[in-house]
């Protein structure tokens, strides 16, 4: 099966134009380049900001049923993570450098070797094992659109897309090819979380705040 980068490819080259597109593509490309290194230079640690396809995408307060499960998820991932000394758990505001664009996942995982190499005033950071969205309705096309193509393409192991209205995880995995394959889509029971070593989840634990309290306790045993 030909892949869609593949098909775009021979396209541009089967066109007798494929020499004017490819200079029309570097001259945007070096200035999207030049408007990237500006982005660096711009961003504060007071915003949540993201450079895709050129443009600098600054992103709206998130809502309380956002907020909830993000709050349950860095209290039980990252105590768990911290307790089993397995690597380091970002969240809101770790910029994630690709190789055309940088995102601020709303929470991002990193194994113990790889955490091993961060720098105390680190501002970039590589490619994590894992990352997790949580949907608005304003970051959902992204979600799902740019951002699940990219975390594929960079190798990100294990992608989570979180619906809070619903209650409603997808968990997704990066196969031998190189693909997302839908793993578990599930409003209830458990997620093995493939690459944090023995951790399972009660998938309503995630949006109940009590729940969270109790698994948190349970860590510790």
């Amino acid at each position: 099966m030909v892949s869609i980068n593949e098909k775009l490819i021979s396209d541009i080259l089967n066109s007798p134009s494929a020499p004017i597109l490819i200079e029309r593509a570097k001259l945007i490309l070096d200035e999207e380049k030049k408007r990237r290194e500006a982005f660096y230079n711009q961003i504060t640690e007071q915003e949540k900001a993201e450079f895709i396809n050129g443009e600098i995408i600054i992103h709206s307060p998130v809502k309380k049923t956002h907020n909830d499960v993000s709050l349950n998820l860095i209290k039980i991932i990252g105590t768990y993570v911290t307790e089993k000394d397995l690597g380091f758990l970002g969240f809101e505001k770790i910029l994630i450098q690709c190789t055309r664009n940088d995102y601020e996942p709303d929470l991002c995982f990193f194994n113990k070797d790889l955490a091993s190499t961060f720098k105390k005033d680190q501002a970039l950071f590589p490619t994590p094992d894992l990352i997790i969205e949580i949907l608005s309705k304003g970051t959902e096309q992204r979600d799902r659109g740019i951002k699940f193509e990219d975390y594929q393409n960079h190798g990100v192991k294990e992608y989570w897309i979180i619906a809070p209205k619903k209650q409603m995880l997808e968990q997704y995995i990066l196969n031998e090819n190189r693909k997302y394959e839908l793993e578990l889509k599930s409003k209830s029971g458990e997620v093995i979380v493939k690459t944090i070593q023995n951790l399972v989840i009660p998938i309503k634990t995630i949006f109940d705040e009590q729940l969270t309290h109790q698994f948190v306790k349970s860590i510790y045993k």
